[in-house]
C-alpha cells in the first residue's frame, strides 16, 4: 500500500542556535509597528507640506489680485485730468480727497465676495515745494489670508500737472 510521505521540515542551517525559525514565518510585532510609525511619518509630513503649499498658493493668488487692484486703481487716476472744476463731481487729480476708502464695486469688479475681501485706500498728498504742480497718490490695499493673516501691498506715484515727462523736461532747461 503506498504512504503518502509527510512534508519536509525545513532544515536548520549549520551553526544556527537551536529553537530559531526561519525568515518565511513572517514579521515580529516589532518590525511591523515600526514599519507602521514610519508609514505614519511619511503621511503626516506629507499632509503637513501640502497644506503650506496650499497656504502660499491662496497668497500668491490673492496678492495677483491685489497687484491687479492698484494697476486698475492707477490706470483709472491716470486717465483723470489734472484739474476739471466745470463740473460737480470728482473727476480731476486735483479734486481727490487727501484720504478715501475705494469701491472695488465701481472700478474693479461686480464680484461681491471679491470686493468684501479686499479694503483699498487711497491717499493724495500735494507736495510741499510745489503745491499746484505735484501730487503724491498712494494706494494701499489690505486683505486677510485664509489663515487670518493681514497682508497689505502698495503703490506710490508721483503726478504732476503736465505730466512728468514735461515736469522734467522744463525742470532741465
Amino acid at each position: 500500500m503506498f504512504r503518502p510521505s509527510r512534508p519536509r521540515r525545513a532544515r536548520r542551517p549549520l551553526g544556527a542556535p537551536v529553537g530559531t525559525r526561519s525568515r518565511a514565518a513572517g514579521f515580529t510585532i516589532f518590525e511591523v509597528a515600526v514599519a507602521g510609525a514610519v508609514m505614519a511619518l511619511g503621511i503626516a509630513t506629507s499632509i503637513l507640506a501640502m497644506q503650506s503649499s496650499f497656504r502660499t498658493i491662496d497668497v500668491a493668488r490673492d496678492t495677483t489680485l491685489a497687484s491687479q487692484i492698484l494697476q486698475s486703481e492707477m490706470e483709472r487716476l491716470r486717465l483723470m485730468a489734472w484739474n476739471n472744476t466745470a463740473t460737480a463731481a470728482v473727476d480731476s487729480i486735483c479734486e481727490l480727497p487727501e484720504k478715501e476708502e475705494v469701491s472695488l464695486a465701481s472700478m474693479f469688479t461686480s464680484s461681491a465676495a471679491v470686493a468684501a475681501r479686499f479694503r483699498v485706500v487711497r491717499t493724495v498728498e500735494v507736495d510741499s515745494t510745489r503745491p499746484t504742480d505735484v501730487r503724491y497718490i498712494t494706494i494701499y490695499v489690505q486683505w486677510r489670508t485664509s489663515d487670518g493673516r493681514t497682508q497689505q501691498r502698495s503703490f506710490r506715484s508721483m503726478y504732476a500737472k503736465n505730466g512728468l515727462y514735461d515736469y522734467y523736461y522744463t525742470l532741465a532747461h
